[in-house]
């Protein structure tokens, strides 16, 4: 019976899932039995715990590792990098050094995802686990850095200044120290309390499952719905509304994609590739979308209207 925080299904059923890289440390430290199938030996091992399908190691039969992903996550580094530059000119835009932010936390998140999800390291080191744990405390934070926006977008405090970026960065700060102990804790089992899973094949962590599943599903789903709120209520624009529905679009097809087709993509491919570099190519359209909503909705030069009317 699977229960809330369970990772079993998940580690087995969705292929490159990283977060499956702290379970598989945890079992071979506690349980190596438990470790059967493509998730044995750990030297060839692909990215999950005892996956249906999934990439092998870097090397391993003639494995490019996930070649697909690598080359998507490597893409869209340069367009991030450009869409940070393009913010920076908008210099009288409401949210201009909060959503700089956001997108240089994104950028950063895509050089863990390469290593963690690309079956380059070995299945267990502790390289691999500590990557893999800073990967889930940039994702947690993240998700707050895109809530914050919205937050920011209501002009409850003026953007840009100490007022929203002090608590801004302490909440970010937060989540990034929570989600990585947490994460650090379930592959290195520092503790009984948030570390080690029970039973063991359960690989379960609810504290992990909230900040790396739950959290990212909610911020998302508030952030659309405060924007939408602020370009409809507020500014009473219509045409910015269709990037974020856009946008939230590509974000829930990329979701979709992750969890139910990468494994059929994975057999198809003869476990070649999976279904990743599609969520990634998904993902990064959607921060670009979200870039041009805002751009939509904000003022490039001090000489123009102001941001809300009055």
């Amino acid at each position: 019976m699977t229960r809330f925080g369970d990772f079993q299904t998940l580690c087995s059923q969705v292929p490159s899932y990283t977060w499956c890289n702290l379970f598989y440390r945890q079992l071979q430290t506690n349980d190596p039995s438990i470790l059967t199938g493509l998730s044995q030996p750990a030297a060839s091992a692909p990215v999950g715990v005892n996956p249906e399908c999934g990439i092998q190691k870097l090397n391993t039969n003639g494995s490019l590792g996930n070649i697909a992903n690598i080359v998507a996550c490597g893409l869209s580094f340069f367009v991030v990098a450009a869409l940070i530059y393009f913010t920076g000119r908008r210099k009288a835009a409401v949210g201009r050094v909060e959503l700089r932010i956001f997108f240089a936390l994104y950028l950063l998140t895509l050089p863990f995802q390469l290593i963690t999800s690309g079956s380059l390291l070995t299945q267990g080191s502790t390289a691999l686990v500590a990557l893999t744990a800073i990967h889930a405390g940039l994702v947690a934070t993240l998700f707050w850095t895109l809530l914050a926006n919205a937050i920011v977008a209501t002009q409850i405090v003026e953007d840009g200044t100490l007022s929203s970026i002090i608590p801004f960065s302490i909440f970010a700060a937060a989540f990034f120290i929570a989600t990585t102990y947490i994460s650090l804790d379930v592959g290195f089992t520092f503790t009984h309390v948030l570390g080690t899973s029970n039973p063991p094949q359960s690989i379960n962590s609810i504290p992990l499952f909230v900040f790396t599943s739950i959290w990212p599903g909610v911020a998302a789903l508030t952030y659309f719905g405060l924007m939408l709120y602020i370009v409809l209520g507020i500014l009473n624009e219509i045409r910015p509304v269709w990037y974020y529905v856009i946008a939230a679009i590509l974000f829930v097809l990329s979701q979709l994609d992750y969890f139910l087709l990468s494994k059929i993509i994975c057999r198809g491919s003869s476990m070649k590739v999976d279904g990743s570099f599609i969520a990634t190519i998904l993902e990064t359209a959607c921060v670009v979308t979200l870039y041009f909503a805002w751009r939509g909705i904000t003022e490039e030069d001090w000489d123009n209207d102001l941001y809300y009317p009055s």
